[in-house]
C-alpha cells in the first residue's frame, strides 16, 4: 500500500522561505503533486511534475517563487518555497495517483488523484 508522507510545514515571516518534504513509501509512483488548501478556500493545484521527464508545471501563483524537485531513487519530491507572503498560508499536501495520469489536468481535478498525504501547515505572517 503505497503512503505519502509530508514534513517540513511551519511558521515563517513573510518573505521568507522553507521546503517541504514527500517521500513515498510501499510502490513506485509515476509523478506527484502538491496542492495546498487555504480556510475556506478550495484545494488548490500548487505544482506538478513526473520522475521520469524534467519538466515541472506550476500554479501562476507561484512561479518564481516556488521549485519542485525530486529525488528518483528514493522517491521523494521537495517543494522550496521562497519569497513566502500572506496568501500561501495554507495546510499542503502532496498527492498521487496508482496509474499514471496527466499533470495538468490533476492540478485542477485533485478529486482525480487517490493518494493523499495527510497534509503539512505553513504559516505565514507579515
Amino acid at each position: 500500500q503505497v503512503q505519502l508522507v509530508e514534513s517540513g510545514g511551519g511558521s515563517v515571516r513573510s518573505g521568507g522561505s522553507l521546503r517541504l518534504t514527500c517521500a513515498a513509501s510501499g510502490g513506485r509512483l509515476i509523478g506527484m503533486a502538491w496542492f495546498r488548501q487555504a480556510p475556506g478556500k478550495e484545494r488548490e493545484g500548487v505544482a506538478c511534475m513526473y520522475f521520469h521527464v524534467r519538466h515541472t508545471f506550476y500554479a501562476e501563483s507561484v512561479k518564481g517563487r516556488f521549485t519542485m524537485s525530486k529525488d528518483n531513487d528514493q522517491n521523494i519530491v521537495y517543494l522550496q518555497m521562497n519569497d513566502l507572503n500572506d496568501d500561501d498560508t495554507a495546510v499542503y499536501y502532496c498527492s498521487s495517483r496508482r496509474v499514471p495520469f496527466p499533470c495538468q489536468i490533476a492540478m485542477i481535478a485533485p478529486r482525480s488523484l487517490d493518494l493523499w498525504g495527510q497534509g503539512t501547515q505553513v504559516t505565514v505572517s507579515s
